[in-house]
């Protein structure tokens, strides 16, 4: 239903996660029968995970633990790791950034130039380990680093910015945009493309032949493009056009396209109500930047933040709290869903009677605004549980 904004305007009403909860349904299972796990062309993942491919959450190191997890870590290419040969140094000023001199400083750092041998490099570090090796080039970039990818072995490719479209025109001869349906017909590897946050840009971009579409514009703890720009749809209704997209796609095509929800996720709810809304996994930022182990140090930035003319990102404290295990896995030793994320999915799946993240799909969901508040009165006004 469409809500008129003034005389020739109107516009559908859309909603955050935090407007909708998920419905009991008449049946319950137990946890331990629940199947969470995740499949992406020939790679299965224990976990219906990736963790988004920031400089202040993704090391080759966290990598290689998230993959050991059960998870599937995204390595930003054109980021630090493939700027400076010693990143720790690096890392370590910026977390003794002042607020008001960080993003000045931080885009005099982004001006070093990415090195061909410092992917190479990065992407074989997280190969070695044995788990799957996953990065993201932005589509400008992606021509002059695709095959320095294919010789290190790269396994999966996401090509990936604030918005990506399968059909970007310029009228400068002189920048030619990428053909991401050529590109990824011509690539031996299985690329996943993003973001978008509409029914007609995911329905493009998986006609493009990706194997995986990122959902989500300016959702992020970090980003600000939805101030900066203008531009964004709130998650839970990008996630289900997203999905009707896909249903569209396997009816014409018989070629079925991941759905992944990516950014404004901070509890195991919202990985939840994602999967709910008709997600097949989800790519999470922030609480992944609160662990111990992060390369930020408790900081979390995004790929616009250090951008040379219009920054979109902030540089944000997430704490650091847990462990990268306890953050996905557990156990848990806070009460405010921010710990034990996936088996928190796992219980509200039991909960509600499904035993698969495709089952879960299709959970009745309702808008309920008021889940956030009813009867969690003392806890907002002691800061504790739901009230933080």
């Amino acid at each position: 239903m469409e809500v008129e904004i003034g005389i020739g305007k109107s516009g559908r009403r859309a909603y955050g996660f935090d407007d909708i909860a998920i419905v009991p349904s008449r049946r319950t299972r137990d946890p331990e029968d629940v199947d969470i796990s995740w499949d992406l062309d020939a790679f299965h993942f224990d976990l219906p995970l990736m963790a988004s491919a920031m400089d202040g959450v993704v090391s080759p190191r966290t990598a290689i633990e998230i993959g050991q997890l059960g998870g599937l870590a995204c390595l930003n290419l054109e980021g630090l790791w493939t700027r400076y040969e010693d990143t720790d140094s690096i890392l370590e000023e910026i977390s003794h950034l002042d607020v008001d001199k960080a993003t000045a400083r931080m885009q005099q750092l982004y001006m070093e130039p990415v090195k061909a041998e410092l992917i190479a490099a990065r992407i074989r570090e997280i190969k070695d380990a044995g788990v799957v090796a996953c990065a993201s080039l932005t589509p400008q970039r992606v021509e002059q680093f695709a095959q320095t990818t294919l010789e290190a072995d790269l396994d999966v490719l996401v090509v990936q910015g604030t918005v990506v479209s399968a059909e970007h025109v310029s009228k400068d001869p002189e920048r030619q945009p990428l053909n991401l349906k050529k590109f990824i017909r011509e690539f031996d590897l299985p690329v996943i493309v993003g973001g978008c946050a509409s029914y007609s840009t995911a329905l493009h971009l998986m006609r493009t032949g990706a194997v995986g579409i990122l959902v989500g514009v300016g959702p992020g703890h970090a980003c600000t493009s939805r101030g900066v720009l203008g531009i964004g749809v709130p998650q839970a209704t990008a996630i289900a056009d997203a999905a009707g997209a896909r249903i569209r796609h396997l009816d014409e095509t018989g070629v079925y396209v991941h759905v992944i929800a990516d950014g404004g996720m901070r509890t195991g709810g919202d990985v939840a109500k994602a999967i709910a809304c008709g997600a097949d996994a989800v790519m999470i930022g922030s609480p992944l930047a609160s662990a111990h182990e992060a390369p930020g140090r408790g900081y979390h930035w995004g790929m616009a933040t250090f951008h040379p003319t219009l920054p979109r990102g902030a540089r944000v404290y997430a704490g650091q709290k847990a462990t990268l295990a306890e953050i996905l896995t557990g156990p848990a030793h806070e009460n405010d869903g921010t710990l034990n994320l996936f088996g928190a999915l796992r219980t509200s799946m039991a909960t509600t009677g499904y035993e698969t993240v495709k089952e879960f799909q299709k959970a009745e969901v309702m808008v309920a605004p008021s889940l956030q508040t009813e009867g969690k009165s003392l806890q907002r006004a002691q800061g504790i549980g739901m009230g933080r």
